[in-house]
């Protein structure tokens, strides 16, 4: 599969995607950013972890979509201490609401970068 800025590099499917949908707190709570940081850098040590995807808007807003390659991987990365202590702190202080799905993924694909010209024949 082709590759753009911001988009993960991943296999072909099969493989499994963690999306975090998420609603920050009106507190820009110390630590947060180093937090985020430290988790991305830890989950990139974690076998079986693929890649990942994140945007947050300016209304606090956000989704993150990691990817695995087996829901081992997924339960390996869930019982990181590391990790149960940042999932903690979030549930505390730094999330008003969030949501977590856990999917398969079977099909994926992309389309043409954005600035391709398309050229129209008529008949």
């Amino acid at each position: 599969m082709s590759h753009a800025p911001g988009f993960a590099r991943l296999p072909e499917p099969p493989y499994y995607a963690v999306i975090f949908s998420s609603r920050r707190t009106d507190q820009d709570e110390a630590g947060y950013a180093d937090t985020a940081t430290r988790m991305f850098e830890l989950v990139q040590e974690q076998p079986g972890f693929l890649g990942a995807e994140s945007t947050r808007g300016a209304d606090g807003f956000g989704i993150t979509v990691a990817y695995f390659d087996s829901e081992a991987s997924i339960a390996h990365w869930r019982r990181n201490a590391d990790h149960a202590a940042a999932r903690e702190l979030g549930r505390k202080h730094w999330y008003e609401h969030y949501e977590l799905r856990i999917a398969r993924v079977e099909r994926a694909y992309g389309g043409p970068p954005a600035n391709t010209a398309r050229t129209e024949v008529s008949p």
